[in-house]
């Protein structure tokens, strides 16, 4: 196992693990906005738990916008949308736009087959209710990549509660993240959304949960059920 932290910005790191057998490359990434934060609790705690692949290429970038997370709110104070900025500009004025930049440079590099992004929402998802996301999965392309109905079913014979059913969402935004990179690289891009109505802890448990099945399902982890 190779590990190793770079930094796309002085506090932006970049967690990358390498196991001795080849396979698939997945980057997760958290903390877009500043005010969803059980993405980032997640992506931390399991760093510290040692989630490391047992194939292929892991990439983790726990907080994307830290001025946006240090205000605890979706946009640094005086900034744009870090998730609405894409594919950025180097040359902007804008931090956020350079910053999207930046990490454009790195996916167009790595080539991730899959690229994660952990948000969430006060909306929970109800088909006749746009826009609403919590408890979902949301892509950008049809078909919905078969990795998402996967994920949904295994996160749903876990679920505690009836509001925490997980469902699939289709809702491309094309200035986001996930469609920028999924045009550009022809990766799988997913949005994971949990409903801010549930206790911090808990939605920290779902993410983690959904990251790893995620990762299982990739191949990059070997799955433990």
């Amino acid at each position: 196992m190779q590990t190793e932290v770079r930094f796309i910005e002085p506090t932006i790191p970049l967690h990358i693990f390498d196991a001795e057998r080849a396979g698939p490359t997945a980057l997760i990434q958290a903390g877009i906005h500043g005010d969803e934060i059980a993405g980032v609790h997640a992506l931390e705690e399991l760093l510290e738990e040692g989630v490391y692949p047992d194939q292929g290429r892991l990439l983790i970038v726990p907080i994307m916008n830290p001025g946006a997370y240090r205000a605890r709110e979706r946009k640094a104070v005086g900034g744009l949308d870090l998730n609405r900025s894409f594919p950025g500009n180097a040359q902007s004025e804008h931090r956020e736009q350079r910053l999207a930049r930046k990490f454009m440079d790195l996916v167009e590099q790595e080539k991730p087959d899959l690229m994660a992004t952990l948000h969430e929402s006060w909306k929970r998802f109800h088909a006749d209710l746009q826009p609403s996301f919590a408890q979902t999965i949301v892509y950008g392309v049809q078909p919905m990549p078969e990795i998402v109905g996967r994920v949904i079913d295994r996160m749903n014979e876990t679920k505690q509660l009836d509001y925490e059913t997980w469902s699939p969402h289709h809702y491309p935004v094309p200035t986001s993240s996930t469609e920028v990179i999924v045009d550009r690289v022809g990766c799988t891009g997913l949005c994971i959304e949990t409903w801010m109505g549930f206790d911090l802890r808990r939605r920290i448990d779902m993410q983690k949960q959904i990251v790893r099945y995620l990762l299982e399902d990739l191949g990059v982890l070997n799955s433990k059920v």
